[in-house]
């Protein structure tokens, strides 16, 4: 081979090699380290303990987190943003002061102020290391281009400027604070349940412009057509009287020996509080546990009243078959209506969906039977509604309002113009 061939090779050889070297380097620093892997995984298990899933994947859609569903709000309708590492449409260009700002305090990189569709209320209570973390598991997920038009809200609530005098008024951003005389699990059941967990947002009732009544704390409220049920300790509407072993097996399983999850808690149970540890799992509960009742007793309607007659005659003929004439039900697998405490709801609202429409329990690893709820709005006029629930609602020692023709007639129209 002649010199200057020779050399000319000998140069474009060790061009190559300091190349190969340069970026196979440069990749290895761009590979994720121990640490990094590890905050992913912390990441992941925080988007999951937020239910990120719940309004940021559209299931009617390709893409985890790409956005695009519609979340029911008393003002109108608001779409979840596509939070995938998408650079134009996602929040890949995002700094993570800008993503710390949305997250746990409702400001976007623009300076436009977030509804609390989003619930940065209650994410503002999370440290800045976990939100953090949960950008490093979005950053990891596949980016979608999807642009998403998140305010169809009608005037004037599609005013996004009104939002910081919403925020004046009813935003506190104050971070958790454990509390020193509660143990260790307790704190870490409060925090999970007040910040990421978000439990506020569905199950304490709200002011008119959506605010949370602080003096109700977890008593329960109707959204998106069904009544989250009160979750304190109260023994007459909450949680009294579960066991802990029962209100985790809820939240592990979505049944228990009283109830069967549907609706938006299924929702919850399934792309959340299923995938969580025990341990954590057992810290709410312990945390639940501990939250004070305030139900009033009521006395039951007469089982002589004319509803409540026929009422009766209406569930032994439609209902008894499968929760059994004494309401009892099958454990872990049809709701034990004598027991479940949630019946005595201050709304109906629940109910009422599931007599009119129907309802389809939660399947998960643990259960995988999900039971089904046949629909009898098809069947039963208003006024067999309303003496079936009524009749429901005031037996096995329960006792509450009766339910009248018109909570049907207006149950049957929301239902009719509701998406959910």
């Amino acid at each position: 081979m002649p010199d200057v061939l020779r050399n000319a090779w000998g140069a474009f050889a060790a061009g190559a090699v300091l190349l190969t070297l340069r970026f196979g380097l440069a990749e290895a620093d761009e590979l994720p380290s121990v640490q990094d892997f590890s905050q992913v995984a912390r990441g992941h298990y925080l988007t999951v303990a937020a239910d990120c899933a719940a309004c940021h994947t559209d299931p009617g859609r390709d893409g985890a987190f790409a956005g695009g569903q519609l979340i029911e709000t008393p003002f109108g309708h608001v779409a979840a943003a596509n939070i995938t590492p998408d650079r134009e449409t996602g929040i890949g260009a995002w700094s993570d002061a800008e993503f710390d700002a949305a997250v746990r305090r409702g400001v976007m990189p623009d300076g436009k102020r977030l509804y609390p569709a989003m619930p940065f209320p209650y994410f503002t209570k999370m440290t800045k290391e976990d939100v953090l973390a949960i950008r490093v598991y979005l950053n990891t997920v596949i980016p979608v281009q999807r642009t998403v038009h998140s305010n169809q809200l009608p005037f004037p609530f599609n005013i996004r400027a009104a939002m910081r005098r919403w925020d004046a008024l009813y935003f506190d951003p104050t971070r958790f604070t454990a509390y020193p005389a509660k143990p260790v699990s307790w704190n870490r059941g409060a925090y999970l349940v007040v910040g990421p967990g978000h439990c506020a947002a569905c199950h304490t009732p709200k002011t008119l412009l959506g605010a949370d009544k602080s003096d109700q704390k977890f008593r329960g409220y109707s959204i998106q057509g069904w009544f989250a049920p009160d979750i304190t300790n109260d023994s007459l509407r909450g949680l009294g009287n579960w066991s802990a072993a029962d209100v985790v097996d809820y939240l592990k399983k979505g049944h228990n020996r009283f109830e069967g999850a549907s609706g938006p808690m299924a929702e919850e149970i399934t792309n959340s509080s299923s995938k969580m540890s025990d341990d954590d799992l057992n810290a709410i509960t312990a945390y639940l546990k501990s939250q004070p009742g305030h139900a009033a007793a009521q006395k039951p309607l007469s089982a002589d009243d004319g509803l409540m007659k026929a009422g009766a005659a209406i569930y032994e003929d439609r209902c008894s078959a499968c929760h059994k004439a004494d309401g009892t039900g099958v454990s872990y697998l049809i709701p034990n209506l004598a027991e479940s405490s949630s019946l005595g709801s201050r709304e109906p609202t629940t109910m009422l969906r599931v007599v009119i429409r129907g309802a389809q329990s939660v399947a998960t690893r643990d259960e995988p039977t999900g039971p089904a709820m046949p629909a009898f709005g098809w069947q039963l006029t208003d006024v067999q509604v309303a003496a079936v629930i009524t009749y429901i609602r005031n037996s096995w020692g329960h006792a509450a309002p009766a339910v009248t023709v018109a909570d049907v007639h207006n149950a049957r129209n929301d239902l009719a113009r509701s998406n959910n």
